[in-house]
């Protein structure tokens, strides 16, 4: 029995053989039992610490030195790099979105682009309104707009709808302040400034040939009317109060990613230790560019044009309520791959790829993909994913550029063919009024083109790169 324990703990065969009961129990456990994704992480990350041999204090501490433990440095490491960046950027959409500028940049995009390219309008919406916004809410607000837009061409909604869920999907899983890009930024390393580059680089093209070529081509061939209900409800709806210029919404959601590309590439640029070199960097960290632009999005959006303290104080508590559970998946996914790497499982699986010749960047893309289809959290699949590669890539001496390469192929396998057990799925097919067979023909196709399209760019840009 010591040998095989010996064998379990200290041979390459052993250590992967724990990597891989590791793996399948966490899917089972999220599968097949119904476990929340933070617990079974969190579960997975304990029992495979104990079963590599990792000495108890040193997994949990103790009473006098808990925070020396291998489980809250796990957390504490990951979680005090983005929480502010992601409670941030979930208050900037919440405030957009009770202002009204998604319906502004809609209709302005439809009336510059004509009732002929209004798919194309819709996609563009999705595609910018998509950065500070979650996927789900920006279809619940944008949604009216598109039963309007696919009455008024008379044809199928599939024409509208689809371009608007390729913008809104891209944005979401490649570029920050999204959970997914900054948690996968946070445990790989990678400065957010570079994210927003090479995830932009990989989400425009899917964007285009997902939600341009491929929507225009299915949209044609699958006819799906607006549904009555919807379009009664869309055709209701008020809008008593002034809405904001389409200059000052679409300065709100630059104003962060200017600022964050100003410090990453001032501190290239500007001459080291330098005063504006100092600006740039303290203007340019995403917490603080975010805290910039959230203000002045309460200030511009909110309180000059009526929003009470109170209004604001609700607006700000209510958008917080889901980042708890993400941070939570992401911290316990953090404490994850800080086994990986103290029990030498993560030199193990680098040592096989590299034996077998596979690129790190498409290894980190199938093992996302996996984790995505089996069991349907694309935020899920991207902590898993990020700490299983994390400790792989230690000392390979990968640039910025790359390792932002290389969170845009998790982050594009994390949202491959989205099917039944993903909310995604279900929200697209009722929204829309599109059947559960319609539904797998379109949308699980797009999303899977998305995510080809998207990981095909990102390795050909890490091979030039």
């Amino acid at each position: 029995m010591s040998g095989f324990i010996n064998w379990l703990q200290h041979s390459t065969p052993g250590l992967l053989l724990l990597a891989i009961v590791g793996i399948a129990l966490l899917l089972l456990m999220i599968i097949k039992w119904k476990v929340e994704p933070f617990i079974a992480l969190l579960v997975i990350g304990l029992l495979t610490a104990l079963a590599s041999g990792v000495p108890v204090l040193t997994l949990v501490g103790s009473a006098q030195k808990p925070g020396e433990s291998l489980l809250e440095t796990g957390f504490g490491g990951i979680l005090g790099h983005i929480t502010a960046i992601i409670g941030l950027g979930t208050m900037l959409g919440a405030i957009l979105e009770a202002s009204g500028g998604a319906q502004v940049l809609t209709r302005s995009l439809l009336r510059a682009l004509g009732e002929n390219r209004a798919p194309l309008a819709m996609g563009l919406a999705g595609l910018i309104f998509g950065v500070p916004v979650f996927f789900d809410v920006g279809i619940f607000v944008l949604a009216p707009l598109v039963y309007v837009a696919a009455k008024q061409g008379g044809r199928s909604i599939l024409l509208y709808c689809l371009p608007l869920l390729a913008g809104l999907s891209v944005t979401h899983a490649f570029l920050p302040p999204h959970p997914g890009p900054v948690a996968a930024a946070g445990l790989l390393g990678v400065d957010l400034g570079w994210l927003i580059l090479m995830g932009a680089a990989c989400a425009i093209p899917a964007w285009f040939v997902g939600g341009v070529l491929f929507s225009s081509w299915i949209g044609k061939r699958i006819d799906i009317p607006v549904p009555e209900e919807m379009l009664a409800a869309a055709e209701s709806e008020k809008h008593d109060r002034g809405e904001p210029s389409l200059g000052l919404v679409i300065g709100i959601i630059a104003v962060p990613l200017v600022l964050i590309l100003a410090g990453t590439f001032g501190s290239i640029w500007l001459p080291k230790g330098s005063t504006v070199a100092g600006i740039a960097s303290f203007i340019g960290t995403p917490a603080v560019a975010l805290t910039v632009a959230v203000l002045l999005a309460f200030w511009l959006l909110g309180y000059r044009r009526g929003m009470t303290r109170a209004q604001a104080a609700e607006l700000g508590t209510r958008s917080l309520r889901p980042v708890g559970m993400i941070l939570l998946v992401v911290g316990a996914g953090a404490f994850y791959g800080a086994v990986l790497k103290a029990t030498g499982i993560g030199s193990a699986i680098a040592g096989t790829l590299h034996d077998a010749g596979l690129p790190v960047i498409f290894a980190a893309y199938v093992i996302a993909c996996g984790l995505r289809i089996a069991q349907g959290s694309a935020t899920a699949a991207i902590a898993a994913s990020a700490a299983i590669i994390g400790p792989t890539i230690k000392d390979v001496g990968y640039s910025q550029p790359q390792l932002a390469l290389l969170v845009a192929a998790i982050c594009a396998g994390s949202i491959i063919a989205s099917h039944v057990n993903d909310g995604g799925f279900w929200i697209v097919s009722r929204y829309f009024g599109i059947s559960v067979k319609d539904t797998l023909k379109t949308w699980t196709l797009l999303e899977t083109i998305l995510s080809v399209v998207g990981f095909a760019v990102a390795a050909l840009l890490m091979a030039v790169i």
